[in-house]
């Protein structure tokens, strides 16, 4: 089992904008006053087309799929919640917290990627429990190390507990479950995604330690990741609010393994966590400051793996 992949969907957005239906508990959006929502818009694509640039320099194989303007979908550019590509070539399709964000679950992206080369044997659709309010936004929700099988999952309004553990009895995972949280106005509330405060590289572990604040839960997640032999870096709770856990490890030429985070994340780090970092292997980082300014997301979230196999 790979933990990592050479290839990456991302969604080219075409309305990117603050999502107000994703704004009620995703805490790191911002509103940016005297912007026009064209400039918003544009500022996000160039950050987009000079980020995919960027990773297909260093020899990483993005597949690019334009958002469509049919539907009014401002979060598309992070498909990572939505859909997930694996190894035994099943697609899983996830039900999504923003009505809004239900519109981004399109069938010509499946074909995409089928014309991209790739075989799809079955899909694993979740989706019927948005009609229940229960919700599981994907690789967002859920952090796996696919070597050891194992998925990490904070929950939270968008990581239900039990549909967790039917996603990893169907995918045959071992769940390693806990609550992690932020202060917001002086408040300790949830985490709206796992792969804010946590990162899996393949013989490394970037998380936030000092936001799982049961301290059983916390000494479990270490138990975990030593087990498996990860040097964990701990970061804090400000360099979270910077994306420092939304990073993601890919392979580009050469099957050289790079860390991908975006610029902010990247400037929040210590010298002493950058050298931990890169003697595993280098980072590549890109800035996203509008993404992140309006989306609450960063560079782990506009990256759909694909570990689907390739057809003969």
């Amino acid at each position: 089992m790979q933990q990592t992949t050479n290839t990456i969907l991302m969604i080219r957005p075409v309305n990117f904008r603050m999502n107000e239906q994703t704004a009620v508990n995703n805490y790191y959006q911002k509103v940016l006053e005297n912007t026009l929502p064209s400039a918003v818009n544009a500022n996000a694509q160039k950050e987009f087309d000079t980020y995919v640039d960027k990773l297909r320099s260093f020899g990483i194989n993005v597949i690019v799929v334009s958002d469509t303007e049919d539907f009014d979908t401002p979060d598309s550019i992070f498909p990572n919640n939505w859909i997930s590509f694996h190894e035994n070539g099943t697609v899983g399709l996830y039900p999504m917290f923003a009505e809004n964000r239900r519109l981004e679950r399109r069938e010509d992206v499946l074909e995409a990627i089928e014309k991209a080369g790739f075989l799809i044997d079955d899909v694993m659709d979740y989706t019927s429990a948005e009609e229940e309010d229960i919700f599981l936004e994907g690789t967002g929700s859920i952090i796996l190390d696919r070597k050891h099988r194992k998925a990490y999952c904070a929950l939270s309004p968008r990581a239900d507990e039990e549909l967790f553990v039917e996603f990893c009895e169907d995918f045959e995972y071992t769940p390693v479950i806990f609550e992690s949280n932020q202060t917001v106005d002086g408040e300790r509330k949830a985490i709206y995604h796992t792969n804010v405060m946590m990162c899996l590289g393949e013989t490394f572990a970037v998380i936030c330690l000092d936001s799982i604040d049961d301290k059983k839960e916390r000494k479990n997640v270490l138990k975990h990741l030593k087990s498996d032999k990860k040097e964990v870096i701990a970061i804090t709770e400000k360099q979270v609010n910077n994306f420092a856990g939304n990073m993601l490890q890919v392979r580009g030429n050469n099957d050289q393994r790079y860390l991908v985070m975006s610029q902010a994340a990247y400037n929040s780090l210590t010298e002493h966590q950058i050298k931990t970092i890169e003697k595993h292997c280098p980072i590549i980082s890109s800035s996203l400051d509008t993404i992140e300014a309006c989306g609450g997301g960063s560079a782990r979230c506009m990256m759909a793996e694909v570990f689907l196999s390739k057809q003969n």
